[in-house]
């Protein structure tokens, strides 16, 4: 008899199902290591294709050239922070703006009509505009009408044609969130006399905004790269003063610079989203097991 093999037989009959796992820990370690040998090669490949190809010496030279990295990066990062600044002061005016349009469009009865068909031709209208076309349009529009009182500020209109945008997308959004609630959670809240605001604000907008938080996520990265595009207005942030360092010495460097800027921060925003959504998903199939 071999001894040293009963108490693993002993275990496996004891526990039937820590065979299978011990297996399924394997094939995800050799799933894993295939992954990470086959990524190697395939960028391998590809890295010396591109380093060995005839342009590549030019390439350098307009994209990747170490004196032009120096030279550009303090104006860049500048500008880079400037994005910042105006994307976060942005994500706050939109998360309230779109929950109020969000709040307008879910009211029912008649008497509430012309409000609701406000927030949905304010909704149709703008998400039907592509926003570099907004930016356009508000940037340089509404400053030479000269009105008195009206800021004239490029930034201060690329800013808000982005809140109106997103605004617009971002309402549908809670829209959903609310529409996701059971309906007898409303039914309840006007049972005990609940007006339809305090409905909505105490009991259907709580739950909505945790259920759409992954799709806000979503919409914080896209509004992070989204907000480079106040440059056609001739701000000063990271990519107009790319731009500017293109005009004057015919390279592209400046524009690797921002890319590289704006990915620092939107890769790991995205990556944290990606989390929260499985977080999320896995809280929901808990709950309803």
């Amino acid at each position: 008899m071999n001894w040293p093999s009963a108490p693993s037989a002993f275990a496996a009959r004891r526990d039937p199902g820590n065979g299978s796992r011990r297996r399924a820990r394997e094939e995800g370690a050799r799933g894993a290591l295939i992954a990470f040998v086959s990524s190697v090669v395939f960028f391998g490949l590809a890295l010396w294709a591109i380093l060995t190809s005839e342009a590549w010496p030019q390439v350098q030279r307009q994209f990747f050239n170490p004196e032009a990295f120096v030279e550009v990066w303090p104006a860049v990062l500048s500008g880079f922070w400037l994005d910042i600044r105006m994307f976060l002061g942005a994500e706050v005016l939109i998360l309230f703006f779109a929950l109020v349009v969000a709040m307008a469009r879910s009211l029912r009865g008649p008497a509430f009509f012309p409000i609701r068909a406000l927030a949905v031709v304010f909704i149709d209208l703008i998400r039907g505009v592509p926003l570099i076309l907004l930016i356009l349009i508000l940037g340089f529009g509404v400053p030479a009408l000269d009105l008195p009182g009206v800021p004239k500020s490029p930034m201060f209109w690329g800013i808000a044609a982005l809140v109106i945008s997103y605004s617009a997308y971002t309402a549908e959004v809670y829209r959903a969130g609310i529409d996701s609630v059971p309906e007898s959670q409303r039914m309840s809240a006007r049972s005990l006399g609940l007006t339809q605001m305090q409905t909505l604000r105490y009991v259907l907008v709580p739950q909505a905004i945790r259920n759409v938080i992954p799709a806000l996520l979503n919409g914080f990265v896209s509004l992070q790269k989204d907000v480079s595009l106040i440059f056609v207005l001739g701000v000063r942030e990271g990519v107009r003063e790319a731009q500017i360092f293109n005009a004057r010495t015919f390279n592209y460097t400046g524009y690797i610079v921002a890319a590289i800027l704006f990915l620092v921060v939107s890769i790991p925003v995205a990556r944290f989203t990606d989390w929260y959504t499985e977080r999320d998903r896995r809280r929901r199939q808990a709950m309803s097991a």
